[in-house]
């Protein structure tokens, strides 16, 4: 609870004092000197000053900046009204209970905003700049530049991102990833901001700028996700602009209209007097009661309030949603495509078989000397399973064949390492491999020479999140690929996939999306799942683009609508479920709003409903869809 909130809450109770004091006293006629009408109105016009001066304040302030329809006009409007027909204790009691209503809106929205905020704490407060004479002090984080050295002891938040240089620890990453689990972090590991040093002391190399690293960018993405609101959002922001003036307009024809009629219509002799009960003050008690009763209040809190909630409760379990929008796609979502590599699988390659077996180390030996001086997870594989050295001055005229391979002189020799299409460009005669994997072949000198078959590994968790999120909603979930369809279909068999689309080049997976977007009704949404760096393209086309194992990843976070900060596909299922629990609340905040105030207002309008209803009406629903939309903090 804020200090604002404490001291709203302190005249909330002494007005609730003495008002209640002399509301039950009166009743009980334990004040005779109440009888009077003048000590009458100034007894509750006191509680009524103590908490509704500010709400008159709005409104007056509204009237001057002509931004005149909003709730504290309608509830100034509906009070004095009240007052001038007498009714001090309906008048006192609407603006008090509207405080009580306005006081708890304002500390569940508070409450929802720290949720969301308690990922401030992941801001780091200094940095330890290492000098040159081995001396340290504290700066500022964004005084330290690429390429500085920083020390960060056992306890202290990581600064900036950077790579380890000496020292090991471990790392704790929940604030960033929700991860409860620490990760051990080793010279030459990448560390990220926001993570906490668990033990021993660690030196770092600085590698990025403060506001371009992780924690300046997570920050940024959190303090900017209710800018984007959702279409729901929009929609009440619009029904509230045209929803108040036709209030007031019906209020004051309710005031006026009928009286008027009534008395020239008794005046004419076509209706007896007093058939129709109520003069001007009885009407007047009824447009006010008409003002309390449809204040928007209700819904113009409690629908932001409930996506808010939602963002909230997926930021606690790591996941980013970058506005409310895209949390409402996600409640809608009816397919989702996924890469494969590094999404469902680990994207760890590695060798899982040599054909044929007796030539097995000369196969490994030119594979490993022609993708010597290639990045690529696979080459990294092959060199690996070789494990000897190699001696690159036997490397000639490496030439890398795009979407086929490598060609290469090894030793005078040459060496062809690549798929069936580099074979058949070359005129190789060579053996079909149809194993499960990324299959090379290796040819010398024109003669085939053998296959090498390299395997990635599915995720531990990747079947059971593909089963969990078909139960949260999901038609389907299909895979994208640029691998061999062998390959492809034991994966999508083992996980359940619905479709698995392969050997695909990077424009194809934006093409395919297209078409599945195609095939979608309106309400319907399609998600895109990938890691954020090749895939950026296909995450921007998709209605939701999701990056899955991002940390530290610039491209993740700037191409994605919603960011999963560690690389655990369970986290899919769980920000569906939030986004589909969050969309009811607020939808049944909407039914439930308009249906209690339609039905009040039509028995005020006709007299039946008084003040008091329309305090419940107003202050009574507007509580109830707060409570209600405090549900979707919940994860």
């Amino acid at each position: 609870m804020t200090k604002k909130q404490r001291k709203e809450l302190q005249r909330i109770i002494i007005a609730a004092i003495i008002f209640f004091v002399f509301m039950i006293g009166e009743n009980l006629g334990l004040f005779p000197f109440m009888e009077n009408s003048l000590i009458r109105f100034i007894i509750f016009l006191v509680p009524y000053y103590i908490v509704g001066k500010d709400v008159v304040k709005g409104a007056l302030h509204g009237i001057k900046e002509r931004d005149i329809f909003d709730e504290e006009f309608l509830m100034t409007i509906a009070t004095i009204g009240a007052f001038a027909v007498g009714e001090f204790p309906e008048a006192a009691a609407v603006m008090l209970f509207y405080s009580i209503g306005e006081w708890f809106q304002s500390y569940a929205v508070g409450k929802s905003r720290r949720s969301i905020k308690a990922l401030m704490d992941i801001a780091p407060e200094y940095a330890n700049l290492l000098s040159e004479d081995g001396s340290t002090r504290e700066v500022d984080p964004s005084e330290v530049k690429p390429g500085d050295v920083i020390v960060i002891k056992a306890g202290e938040k990581v600064p900036v991102d950077g790579e380890i240089l000496e020292g090991s620890s471990m790392v704790d990453t929940a604030a960033i990833t929700g991860e409860s689990v620490p990760r051990s972090a080793r010279p030459g590991d990448e560390i990220i901001s926001g993570c906490i040093n668990g033990e021993g002391l660690l030196k770092v190399r600085v590698l990025k700028k403060y506001e371009d690293s992780t924690v300046a960018k997570i920050l940024d993405l959190v303090e900017n996700a209710s800018s984007k609101k959702s279409r729901t959002e929009k929609f009440i922001t619009r029904f509230a602009r045209v929803y108040t003036p036709i209030v007031v307009i019906g209020a004051v024809i309710l005031a006026f209209v009928p009286p008027i009629v009534i008395y020239a219509a008794t005046a004419a002799g076509i209706i007896p007097e007093g058939a129709i009960g109520g003069g001007f003050l009885e009407w007047i008690r009824r447009a006010c009661t008409f003002l309390v009763i449809s204040c928007p209040c209700a819904l113009v809190i409690s629908v932001p309030l409930s996506f808010f909630g939602g963002i909230g409760a997926a930021s606690r379990a790591g996941v980013l949603v970058k506005g409310s929008n895209y949390l409402e796609n996600l409640g809608e979502l009816s397919v989702l495509v996924s890469d494969k590599t590094g999404t469902l699988t680990k994207g760890e390659f590695r060798v899982s078989s040599v054909l044929p077996e007796d030539n097995k180390e000369e196969i490994l030996r030119l594979a490993a000397y022609a993708e010597n001086f290639s990045d690529h997870p696979i080459a990294a594989s092959i060199k690996s399973a070789y494990g000897g050295d190699i001696e690159e001055k036997l490397i000639k005229d490496m030439e890398n064949v795009s979407g086929q391979g490598i060609k290469a002189l090894v030793d005078g020799k040459k060496v062809l390492c690549g798929n069936d299409k580099l074979m058949r460009a070359e005129k190789i005669e060579f053996v079909p491999c149809e194993a499960a994997g990324t299959v090379v072949y290796i040819a010398c000198d024109g003669k085939f020479e053998g296959t090498v078959v390299i395997s990635d590994t599915v995720k531990e968790e990747a079947r059971e999140a593909v089963s969990a999120i078909k139960n949260a909603g999901v038609r389907e979930v299909v895979m994208l690929t640029g691998d061999r369809r062998e390959v492809g279909e034991v994966v999508a068999s083992e996980l359940g996939l619905t479709k698995a689309y392969t050997e695909l080049l990077p424009g194809d997976k934006v093409n395919i999306v297209e078409e599945l977007e195609e095939k979608l009704s309106k309400k319907e949404k399609l998600a895109f799942v990938g890691d954020g760096i090749n895939d950026a393209p296909v995450l921007a086309r998709a209605d939701i683009g999701i990056a899955m194992g991002s940390m530290g990843s610039d491209a993740a976070i700037e191409a994605a609508d919603v960011v999963i900060m560690d690389d655990n596909l369970m986290r899919i299922p769980q920000v569906i479920r939030i986004a589909g629990k969050t969309l009811s609340i607020a939808k049944q905040n909407i039914v439930f709003a308009i249906g209690v105030k339609t039905v009040v207002l039509i028995l005020g309008a006709l007299g039946i409903a008084n003040m008091w209803a329309a305090v419940f009406a107003d202050t009574g629903v507007s509580f109830i869809c707060v409570l209600n939309s405090m549900r979707a903090l919940r994860e």
